[in-house]
């Protein structure tokens, strides 16, 4: 009887035991990933986790984003606080959802584009490889962007979708989460250089536990980058650089501090308003624009239009530009994906050496004589 006892006195302990709640993991940063061009994000490494943090997902977001990023032998051994965090996340990631076309080719880069499991307005990625993807039923369309088939979305399970916005408000993501899949929003677009939008890369590398992967890519990108820099350092001339087209009697264009006129500044070239203030574009009339840049040695980026007859029918004072009559417009609307994606927006932002090396070629042909156009091509 005696034993009877003890035992179930032991029994009782060890369910006692059992039962009680792990204790929460406290936060003991060990080491803080800063970037070198990138600012809208950062990773801090503790013992157990990884917390990614988004400070700057769109213009002026007053609020900053946490998660946290647990390997999966550890989710049984470690309980985190919800309250600390926007979302709590499963690495590395086995499905995705991404939902812009600069997404692409990071999960390319890293080889991980067999998780992207859907894709809102599938058409407009260029990449054949994830093309052949989406036309072997590999990749779910999800609709528009401002309206994502969120029935679709649940059915797929994804650990995590990967979003953009300006200022906050979505209410499909906003149901996403609700749902108990997590959001995070890339903030690349809202960087303030070629290279910082380039290097969040490491962005998605820290989600799929390939960090190493990610910084010798950026590191090749980075190194080409300014190397070609350097290179048309050595041009004796400096085109005069016009860009954009009219839209309803306004004629937008990039403004001084954008990426668009650094990269025409790190070309070595004489873009006519580089010495405007901000980051995104300007809305000039038309007499402003051709007083500036009638003799100007080159037209970039005419809108979307696909030939120089479009752009004349469309308004025939684009025609009295000298670069114009000279047929020295260049464009990357032209080249395309299958479905009609255009590469530049897609592979653009990661790929800022290949675009800076066109530049080069179109305003510098001597310097880079075997570079073949990659995104640019000369408007016929």
């Amino acid at each position: 009887m005696k034993k009877a006892v003890l035992l179930f006195v032991f029994l009782c302990f060890l369910a006692c035991k059992n039962n009680q709640k792990k204790p929460l993991e406290t936060v003991q940063d060990l080491t803080k990933s800063e970037y070198q061009y990138a600012k809208g994000f950062s990773v801090t490494y503790t013992e157990n986790f990884k917390i990614l943090t988004i400070s700057n997902p769109w213009p002026k977001a007053e609020k900053v984003y946490k998660y946290a990023l647990v390997q999966k032998n550890m989710l049984s051994k470690i309980t985190l606080n919800k309250d600390e965090f926007d979302g709590i996340i499963t690495v590395p990631i086995e499905k995705i959802v991404v939902t812009s076309t600069t997404h692409i080719p990071a999960l390319e880069l890293l080889n991980v584009e067999q998780t992207l499991v859907g894709f809102p307005g599938s058409d407009y990625i260029s990449s054949e490889k994830t093309r052949h993807r989406i036309d072997s039923g590999l990749i779910r369309e999800l609709g528009k962007n401002e309206g994502i088939n969120t029935e679709v979305l649940l059915e797929l399970k994804p650990d995590v979708v990967i979003g953009f916005g300006i200022d906050g408000n979505n209410r499909t993501f906003e149901t996403i989460k609700k749902s108990g899949i997590p959001v995070i929003f890339n903030g690349d677009w809202v960087e303030a250089s070629p290279l910082a939008k380039a290097e969040w890369i490491k962005f998605f590398g820290v989600l799929f536990n390939k960090e190493k992967e990610a910084d010798s890519i950026f590191n090749t990108i980075e190194k080409d980058y300014l190397e070609a820099k350097i290179l048309a350092k050595n041009a004796k001339t400096k085109p005069s650089i016009l860009s954009g087209a009219m839209h309803n009697d306004v004629w937008f264009l990039p403004n001084g501090n954008s990426t668009e006129a650094q990269l025409l500044k790190d070309a070595n070239t004489n873009y006519l308003w580089s010495d405007s203030e901000g980051t995104g574009s300007l809305s000039l009339n038309f007499e402003t624009v051709f007083s500036k840049a009638k003799d100007a040695d080159i037209w970039l980026s005419p809108s979307n239009y696909i030939h120089r007859e479009a752009l004349k029918n469309a308004n025939s004072h684009h025609a009295m530009f000298k670069a114009f009559q000279n047929k020295n417009i260049y464009s990357t609307i032209n080249t395309k994906g299958k479905s009609g994606g255009i590469l530049y927006f897609e592979l653009g932002t990661t790929r800022p050496d290949l675009v800076l090396k066109d530049l080069i070629k179109i305003c510098h042909p001597e310097l880079l004589k075997n570079h073949d156009l990659y995104f640019f091509k000369p408007l016929d």
